[in-house]
């Protein structure tokens, strides 16, 4: 799990999770997953085209994205404004030069989901070294007191691997995280055994400016 704030805001807090993926070994795929922001026609759609960032192309992983195509939706033009993704690609280029990718924007974040789509990405991965990136921010623009509170319940449920404890904590309280169905997604689809959180930071710990209204990041390693 990684933030996909501006790197200004989150990206000190998104090295912490790559720095343990360098430090654990390149897998041979990432598969990246991130929320809509922009209403994509989809319930989830994956992109089987390379992106392209300062650091040049990042390859698409061609067989995993075969197979993933043959169960949900390939759209490259579904992801062109969706930054969620976007901001994880330099990171994975820094650390793996020659990594190979295969993105996929999630619209729909209720349980049903996680669970059809992390199948479709267990399927698709089999035989191969993957790593699935969740890609979330936590609370938005409330007071950094109870974003800390409120983001601690998550980041809890995310370490102890409780998806449904997770769920209910989002909806009964209204906790205004946006990658929570990627994060279950990533937890279905790999099965990790154990999870370790990196590093807890909000928007006023980076970027110094209006502790009233923060954005909250975590990363956190998923590991077998």
């Amino acid at each position: 799990m990684a933030p996909h704030a501006g790197y200004r805001a989150s990206g000190t807090n998104a090295a912490h999770a790559y720095k343990a993926v360098a430090e654990d070994g390149l897998p041979e795929a990432y598969v990246i997953i991130g929320p809509d922001h922009y209403g994509v026609p989809f319930d989830f759609v994956m992109c089987g085209d390379p992106y392209v960032t300062p650091l040049g192309e990042c390859k698409i992983h061609d067989q995993i994205a075969g197979r993933l195509s043959e169960q949900i939706p390939n759209s490259p033009s579904a992801h062109m404004r969706e930054h969620s993704v976007e901001v994880q690609v330099p990171f994975i280029q820094f650390i793996d030069p020659d990594a190979k990718i295969v993105p996929v924007i999630m619209r729909r974040q209720d349980p049903v989901s996680a669970e059809r789509l992390a199948s479709a990405v267990r399927r698709a991965c089999e035989g191969y070294d993957v790593i699935v990136v969740a890609s979330s921010d936590l609370s938005h623009y409330i007071p950094r007191q109870e974003a800390a509170r409120l983001d601690g319940m998550v980041l809890d449920d995310i370490v102890s691997l409780n998806v449904p404890s997770m769920y209910r904590h989002i909806s009964d309280l209204r906790i205004s995280a946006c990658g929570y169905g990627p994060v279950a997604t990533a937890i279905l689809a790999t099965n990790p055994s154990s999870a370790e959180l990196l590093r807890h930071s909000d928007s006023w710990d980076s970027l110094g400016y209006d502790p009233a209204a923060v954005v909250g990041y975590g990363s956190v390693a998923f590991r077998k």
